[in-house]
């Protein structure tokens, strides 16, 4: 795929975000935990990039594991694990192209397009950030189009300083940033793509899943 819409592979970097403290899966490091025989982390890394140009991973522990995944490990600045906001602003701190997608590390299924949709949208009318929402249940039980914000596709230029003063002001929120920052929302029907991993019974539930005679 040469390209998409008018950006050139090149020009967008990924990277899977795995700084995470793993607090809900007794604290191991979560992206390094096996899906289909492979690290979760490696797993999103491998995927993302047939969708992207250059391509990095921000990790907090293991870093010389991380690095036999063979692309750049940059480590957040903040030793106090502030989330996927830190792992955005170590992102585009090293980020060297106009345009950054971001994917966590325990969301397996994540689909094969999610990059060029996003891009797509993210032409329209000259959006900074577009990320994916799917239908999901509220707190009612009522269906209703929910973001899913850790996946990103964004420009590079000018958001640094607003995120890094949004998260010193004690900003921890994905949605709350990127809602402030001209964003886009792509529907996608699909919701289990977006299903993301928070507990060792939850990994072994989607390794059952996906074997071939679940």
């Amino acid at each position: 795929m040469p390209g998409m819409v008018g950006i050139s592979l090149a020009h967008i970097t990924g990277v899977v975000l795995a700084g995470g403290r793993g607090t809900r899966m007794a604290g191991v490091d979560k992206g390094l935990q096996l899906f289909e025989g492979v690290p979760l982390a490696l797993h999103a890394l491998q995927k993302l990039q047939l969708q992207v140009g250059p391509a990095m991973l921000n990790a907090n522990r293991n870093l010389e594991r991380y690095r036999d995944f063979g692309v750049p490990v940059w480590p957040d600045e903040s030793p106090d694990y502030a989330g996927p906001l830190a792992g955005f602003i170590t992102a585009l701190r090293h980020c060297q192209t106009p345009y950054l997608a971001t994917v966590p590390c325990d969301c397996p299924l994540f689909p094969a397009n999610v990059v060029s949709r996003l891009a797509h949208a993210l032409q329209h009318d000259n959006h900074s950030i577009a990320l994916p929402c799917v239908l999901q249940d509220d707190s009612r039980g009522q269906a209703a189009w929910r973001a899913q914000p850790v996946f990103c596709l964004m420009r590079t230029a000018g958001l640094l300083p607003d995120l890094e003063r949004f998260v010193a002001q004690g900003g921890r929120k994905v949605e709350a940033w990127t809602a402030r920052n001209n964003s886009v929302a792509v529907r996608f029907d699909t919701a289990a793509a977006f299903s993301n991993i928070n507990t060792l019974a939850e990994l072994r539930a989607l390794r059952s899943a996906a074997e071939p005679d679940a």
